[in-house]
């Protein structure tokens, strides 16, 4: 393959498999992952491929499946954890912040846990409570985990595979609503490092910044913009911990404003730590304040309410109304 158009699902899945095959300590965990393949299909023809005992049916009990990931790590294996939904990671969350997040550093750096969890999320799926939810906040607070997400086909393949290939945890967050469209997926070309934000489309007046879902709302919002007037640069944050803000910095003292836009509740969130931060390092260079656009500090509401409660075009250039008003 050199380019060629996939999902995400399909791109995820071409990942996994390139891992495996570049290392045999590679192995996948997970809940209903092996002959069904998942209940996104990511895993789909892993397990025919590589066998039962690397492509995993695990028992529901997301407790098991890391405390497992974190005994086959210290034993030099390289599991990658599928967590079904993202409102099931909490039953695994004390494995997860209290051990994996916690055991590198308490052997001072001796001892590497090259676990991978990855963790379908967000909304737009239509689905019921506990599956469309945007927990990713709480292990971006945490001290010891990485926290990724990609918002194309070309990036999920190449960042599941460093995210794989690296020695520390990983929680890898994917898009639900992103499994399915299509998108150029260059495997020749792994782009820039996982941990790299990236400008995915230029402008002068204002900066919009989102990860994940949410990129490809920005970039509509962009185009509207664009025809009322207003030239946005929009910025895929891809890593949520660490974060790098080289190019937020540089393109908000270019620009002089900031809207932040996510799926998740705006209270205590990644857009609040990057907004301050921001605040911080180029206060100076601001002509408003930076805007926030969130999905509600309310549990996710019933489906048919799910378009009421996540942000939308509109509500992202309702922000950038505000902020060009200034």
């Amino acid at each position: 393959m050199s380019v060629e158009s996939l999902s995400m699902a399909k791109a995820i899945n071409l990942g996994l498999r390139k891992a495996m095959e570049h290392d045999e300590k590679v192995i996948l965990m997970g809940e209903d992952i092996g002959p069904l393949g998942g209940v996104f299909r990511v895993t789909e023809g892993l397990q025919a491929q590589f066998g039962l005992n690397r492509v995993l049916d695990t028992p529901l009990a997301e407790s098991g499946i890391v405390g497992t990931a974190i005994g086959l790590a210290m034993r030099g294996y390289r599991p990658v954890c599928e967590i079904q939904f993202d409102g099931f990671i909490f039953p695994g969350f004390d494995q997860i912040t209290s051990q994996l997040a916690k055991l590198t550093g308490r052997h001072e750096g001796s001892l590497s846990l090259p676990v991978v969890i990855r963790v379908p999320y967000g909304g737009h799926i239509g689905a019921v409570e506990h599956h469309q939810e945007s927990p990713e906040a709480y292990f971006a607070h945490t001290p010891g985990l990485r926290v990724v997400t990609p918002s194309t086909p070309h990036d999920a393949y190449w960042m599941i595979q460093e995210a794989i290939a690296g020695n520390d945890p990983v929680l890898f967050f994917e898009p639900k609503s992103r499994y399915w469209p299509k998108g150029d997926v260059d495997a020749r070309a792994s782009g820039i490092p996982l941990h790299t934000s990236r400008v995915v489309r230029e402008g002068t007046e204002i900066t919009l910044l989102g990860y994940g879902p949410m990129v490809n709302v920005l970039l509509a919002a962009a185009e509207i913009a664009a025809a009322e007037g207003t030239s946005c640069e929009v910025i895929d944050l891809r890593s949520l911990s660490p974060v790098d803000y080289e190019p937020i910095v540089a393109s908000v003292q270019k620009t002089g404003r900031l809207v932040i836009a996510q799926e998740a509740p705006g209270f205590v969130s990644v857009g609040s730590e990057i907004a301050a931060t921001v605040t911080e390092r180029a206060f100076y260079s601001l002509e408003s304040p930076v805007l926030r656009v969130a999905g509600f500090d309310t549990p996710f509401p019933p489906a048919k309410l799910e378009t009421v409660y996540l942000p939308d075009a509109d509500r992202v250039l309702e922000a950038v109304d505000r902020a060009m008003a200034y």
